[in-house]
């Protein structure tokens, strides 16, 4: 359980937000185009893209290079091969359905009415050419059709192809449980495997099936028999029931969707999940699965000191730390996100030492600390206290032969230093910085700071930090 709620814990709410909004990109996906050949080409990418996966962690360079090459190509093929798909898949629907809409109960094609139909006209040797298109565009092969828009009925069907209507001679686009033209003109097929008693009709019904995936329902004037052309096949249809099912195929309509219509919903609630979980894993992949180090050096932070202690030395100021994570988060961090805190609430005056602990590094959501170096550091606490010490000029060479620096009057000849109870009572007296004495031959003035050894200690505010040093240099007696 601490281990779940860890990694949760290093979840950022911008991973949550990544994960919701390509989940719910993906169902769009599915929702534009399932039962379509662009989605299923999109499943056997997303396999490809697993298998890949699969072959980098198993260390197998050329099988995942090979495949990796697959899906960028499988991609292309999807634009370039499948565009009238795409393009007719979101030419007929507005930003708001692609984006937001979610599947309605679609409008069902009557079925048993069109084969009815279509065998009645066959028994009256009435000739008639229906259309049902498929996932691809007909506007660019079909050409003066006349927009009807009305209910598909037998007697709708019947009175279009009539022997004395005027565009009985043309064929009908049936759309969901509309007639939305008629008087269609058809490509004419040129191929030489038809028969040759095949008339006009048929071969505008073929040409059709040849250059898009509609399907075509032909009545034969002559024979009165029902044929169905779809792709480069052509077969006749002796039984309603026949045909009733090739449209139910064609459409995608099975015949357990008609009589349990719930089962779209539980579909699309399954879509949903899938969506979900497959985006996770692949968040999960690019998150956890491709490491990235980098070494940051990090300063310390002390925190709940005593405010009657100080802290007099330490070991190091800074550490370095061995991170992990995805590249892209790696690449993301800025080391003043990265903090090292160490709590003095438990130190001691005197010596302490101190291991830095995962919990003592505040990281990112994302990073993972691999190591820290060192791991150890020590710091000494003490008292604070003022002390009064005399000065002295720490003079450093060697003067010329001839001359003596026979007196030297410092101003202040005191300071008052603050710092650790146990430093200050080793010490008795404060130096200057080095002064130089090779070139002294005459008596001067001059203004030096203190030397602060160690570096704890501190000049108390109202003393000064600087002193003045009046030199008398005289000749040697000879």
């Amino acid at each position: 359980m601490n281990e779940i709620l860890s990694f949760f814990s290093t979840v950022r709410w911008q991973d949550y937000v990544d994960i919701t909004l390509n989940s719910y990109i993906l169902l769009r996906l599915y929702v534009l185009f399932r039962g379509t050949h662009v989605f299923r080409v999109l499943i056997g990418i997303a396999l490809l893209w697993f298998s890949q996966r699969i072959a980098v962690s198993l260390g197998l360079i050329l099988t995942s290079w090979a495949m990796q090459g697959i899906t960028a190509l499988a991609a292309f093929i999807i634009i370039v091969v499948f565009r009238n798909e795409i393009r007719s898949v979101l030419q007929a629907k507005t930003l708001k359905a692609i984006l937001w809409g979610f599947p309605q109960k679609p409008v069902t094609t009557p079925i048993s009415i069109i084969a009815q139909s279509a065998f009645e006209l066959a028994q009256r040797h009435c000739g008639a050419l229906i259309i049902l298109p498929g996932m691809e565009d007909i506007t660019d092969v079909v050409h003066s059709g006349i927009p009807w828009n009305g209910l598909v009925s037998k007697e709708m069907i019947a009175s279009i192809f009539w022997h004395d209507n005027p565009v009985h001679d043309g064929a009908v686009i049936i759309q969901g449980d509309q007639v939305v033209e008629v008087g269609v003109i058809l490509p004419l097929s040129h191929s030489k495997d038809l028969p040759s008693d095949y008339g006009t009709r048929h071969r505008a019904a073929a040409g059709l099936a040849e250059a898009t995936d509609a399907l075509v329902v032909l009545v034969s004037e002559e024979r009165g028999k029902v044929l169905v052309a779809k792709g480069p096949d052509m077969h006749v249809i002796n039984q309603k029931a026949a045909l009733e099912q090739v449209l139910q195929e064609h459409l995608g309509v099975t015949s357990e969707e008609l009589a349990y219509p719930r089962k779209g919903k539980v579909r699309f609630g399954i879509a949903a999940l899938v969506s979900v979980l497959f985006i996770t894993g692949v968040w999960f992949s690019f998150t956890r699965g491709l490491y990235t180090l980098i070494t940051l050096e990090i300063p310390i932070e002390y925190m709940n000191s005593d405010p009657g202690i100080e802290i007099i030395d330490t070991s190091l100021t800074a550490v370095r730390l061995d991170l992990s994570g995805s590249g892209a988060l790696i690449r993301s961090i800025q080391p003043e996100q990265v903090k090292v805190r160490l709590d003095l609430s438990k130190g001691v005056i005197g010596h302490n030492t101190f291991n830095i602990k995962p919990e003592n590094v505040s990281l990112p959501p994302g990073i993972f600390l691999k190591a820290v170096k060192p791991p150890v550091v020590e710091v000494t606490l003490d008292v604070p206290i003022r002390k009064e010490l005399p000065v002295q000029v720490d003079w450093v060479g060697k003067l010329p032969k001839h001359v003596i620096v026979s007196e030297a009057i410092l101003y202040p000849k005191t300071v008052e230093v603050i710092g650790g109870n146990r430093i200050l009572e080793k010490i008795s007296t404060m130096y200057t910085e080095k002064v130089p004495v090779d070139n002294l031959t005459s008596t001067g003035t001059i203004t030096v700071g203190l030397a602060l050894n160690p570096a704890s200690l501190k000049i108390a505010p109202d003393s000064k930090d600087r002193i003045t040093v009046k030199y008398v240099v005289r000749k040697k007696v000879q």
